[in-house]
C-alpha cells in the first residue's frame, strides 16, 4: 500500500512507518536489473555513495522500467556482484576472478563510482602509477616538443618520427655495410683485418668508417677531398647533423633542463652522436702528433663499437622496444636472482667437474676458472660443444648441471612473463577502446529536468517527476514537501 507521508519540520528524510516504529528509509527496496538478472538492495545502502550512478537518484532514473518497476541495465553481469558489494559494504572493491581487467574497469567508469575508488582499485590490482608528463609553459616551446617528443600528438609529429627512424636505420645500414670485403677499405685500423692485408694497410688512407687521410708520414693529405670522395663519410655526416638537431631542438624546447639528462633515452641520443666527434677530434690530434697511434687505434674501435648502440634509438618509436624496457625494469629484482643463482650454479658445478675429471689425461678442465665457459653454457642448455667431460663421474656432474640449469632459469621466468604481459595489455589498453563500443541502454524515462522553486529563503530544485528517491515516478505533485513512501 502506498501513501504519500508529509515531512516534518527539521526534517529531510521520509519516514516509514515498520513494524509499529518509525524509523527512516528501513524498508524502502529497489530492484536492479542486470541483463536478466535481478538484483534487489536498500536505498539507504545505494545513498552512501550519492556522487556515484546509483547512489543519485537523478542519474539513475533515466534506466527505471515504469513497466516492471525495476532499474535495467544492460552491462556485464559477473561484474555487479563487485558493484553492489561496493555499497554494501561501505566502500571494498573486488574483483572477480572470472572477469578481465579491463572489462571490470569499464563497468567501474560506467557506474561512475569516482576517481578515488578507481585509484585505490588500480592500486591494489598492482597498477604502476603513470608520470605526469610536464608540458612547457610557452605556447611555441609546447608545440615544438609536441612535434618532436610525442609523434602521437599530429600528423607532422608523425612525420618527423618516421623520418627519425628512417635515418637511423640507413645509420645502422651504413655501419653494417662498411664491414663488408667489397666495401671495406684495407686501410681501416679500426676493423680487423687479416695478416694479408695487415702490412699493405699501413700505407693507405687511415678509415675509421670515414676516409680521412693518409697516416703515412711525411704524406699531406687534403682533409675535404677525402671527405668527397668517401659516401660512407657523407651518409654518416647527414645522419649525424640530423641527430644533433633533433637532440638540440628537443633540449631547447624541454620543460625541465634537469629531468632532460635523467632520460635514459636522451643519454641514448647522446651517445649516438658523440664517437663521429669524437673521432674526428681523435684523427686531428693524431695527424698533429698529440696523441699515439696505439692509442688512437684502441679509441677508434672502442667508438666504433659505441655506433651499433644508435639501434636503441628506434625504442622511442617503438612500443615493443618500450614494453621490452618496462618489464625488464619492473623485473630488475627477479633478473637478480638469476643471475645470482647462475653465479652459485656455475662455482659449484665447474669446481665439480675440475675434480671428477682430475685424474683424466687429456683433459678439457685445466683449472676451475677455465670450467667457467663450461657451466655457463650447459645450466643455460647451450651446449656448445668445444669443451666437455668424458670420465663417467664428469658425465654425472654435466648432467646434474644441465637439470639444475634448466630449473634455475625456468623459477623466475613466469614473474617476468607476467610483467611482459601487465604492460602489453597497458599499452594496448587504448587501442581496444577504439576497436569495442559497447552498446546503449534504452533509456525509458527522459531524464528529469530541473526547475528552480522558490521554498522559504531558499532556492532548491524540484524535479520534475516525484518519486520514491529515484523509484517511482508520478507525475508533477503539486506539493513539493511530500514523497512517495512504501509502506510494508
Amino acid at each position: 500500500m502506498e501513501k504519500l507521508l508529509p515531512l516534518t519540520a527539521g526534517e529531510s528524510e521520509p519516514i516509514v512507518h515498520c513494524g509499529g516504529h518509525s524509523h527512516k528509509d528501513c524498508c524502502e527496496r529497489v530492484v536492479i536489473n542486470v541483463s536478466g538478472l535481478r538484483f534487489e538492495t536498500q536505498v539507504k545502502t545505494l545513498r552512501q555513495f550519492p556522487n556515484t550512478l546509483l547512489g543519485d537518484p537523478l542519474r539513475r532514473l533515466q534506466y527505471y522500467d515504469p513497466l516492471r518497476n525495476e532499474y535495467f541495465f544492460d552491462r556485464n553481469r559477473p561484474s555487479f556482484d563487485s558493484i553492489l558489494y561496493y555499497y554494501q559494504s561501505g566502500g571494498r572493491l573486488r574483483r572477480p576472478i572470472n572477469v578481465p581487467l579491463d572489462v571490470f574497469l569499464e563497468e567501474l567508469k560506467f557506474y561512475q563510482l569516482g576517481e578515488e575508488a578507481l585509484t585505490k582499485f588500480r592500486d591494489d590490482e598492482g597498477f604502476i602509477k603513470e608520470e605526469e608528463q610536464p608540458m612547457p609553459e610557452r605556447e611555441f616551446l609546447k608545440q615544438v616538443w609536441l612535434l618532436f617528443e610525442h609523434p602521437e600528438s599530429s600528423q607532422a609529429a608523425r612525420i618527423i618520427a618516421i623520418i627519425s627512424v628512417m635515418v637511423i636505420l640507413i645509420s645502422i645500414v651504413i655501419f653494417c655495410l662498411e664491414t663488408l670485403p667489397e666495401f671495406r677499405d684495407e686501410s681501416d685500423l679500426s676493423l680487423p683485418v687479416s695478416n694479408e692485408i695487415g702490412e699493405k694497410s699501413l700505407k693507405k688512407p687511415f678509415h675509421i668508417g670515414i676516409k680521412m687521410y693518409e697516416i703515412c708520414p711525411g704524406v699531406d693529405s687534403n682533409l675535404s677531398q677525402a671527405h668527397s670522395e668517401d659516401p660512407f663519410f657523407i651518409v654518416e655526416t647527414i645522419c649525424i647533423c640530423w641527430f644533433s638537431f633533433e637532440l638540440l631542438v628537443r633540449f631547447t624546447a624541454c620543460p625541465s633542463k634537469p629531468a632532460f639528462f635523467k632520460n635514459i633515452m636522451n643519454m641514448i641520443d647522446f651517445i649516438a652522436i658523440i664517437p663521429y666527434f669524437v673521432a674526428l677530434g681523435t684523427e686531428f690530434a693524431r695527424q698533429r702528433g698529440i696523441s699515439q697511434p696505439a692509442m688512437s687505434l684502441a679509441i677508434l674501435r672502442v667508438i666504433r663499437l659505441v655506433r651499433v648502440f644508435r639501434i636503441f634509438k628506434l625504442s622511442r618509436h617503438s612500443k615493443g622496444l618500450q614494453i621490452l624496457g618496462q618489464t625488464l625494469k619492473a623485473s630488475m629484482r627477479e633478473l637478480g636472482l638469476l643471475i645470482f643463482f647462475l653465479f652459485i650454479g656455475v662455482i659449484l658445478f665447474s669446481s665439480a667437474v675440475y675434480f671428477a675429471e682430475a685424474d683424466h689425461d687429456k683433459s678439457n678442465f685445466s683449472s676451475i676458472p677455465a670450467a667457467f665457459w663450461w657451466a655457463v653454457v650447459t645450466m643455460t642448455t647451450v651446449g656448445y660443444g668445444d669443451m666437455y667431460p668424458e670420465t663417467m663421474g664428469g658425465k654425472i656432474v654435466g648432467s646434474l648441471c644441465a637439470i639444475a640449469g634448466v630449473l634455475t632459469i625456468s623459477l623466475p621466468v613466469p614473474v617476468i612473463v607476467s610483467n611482459f604481459s601487465y604492460f602489453y595489455h597497458r599499452e594496448t589498453d587504448c587501442e581496444d577502446q577504439g576497436q569495442y563500443t559497447h552498446i546503449t541502454t534504452c533509456p525509458y524515462t527522459p531524464p528529469p529536468s530541473p526547475e528552480l522553486a522558490k521554498h522559504g529563503d531558499k532556492e532548491l530544485i524540484v524535479p520534475n517527476s516525484e518519486f520514491l528517491d529515484g523509484m517511482v515516478p508520478t507525475g508533477n505533485s503539486e506539493v513539493p514537501n511530500k514523497r512517495l513512501v512504501t509502506q510494508v
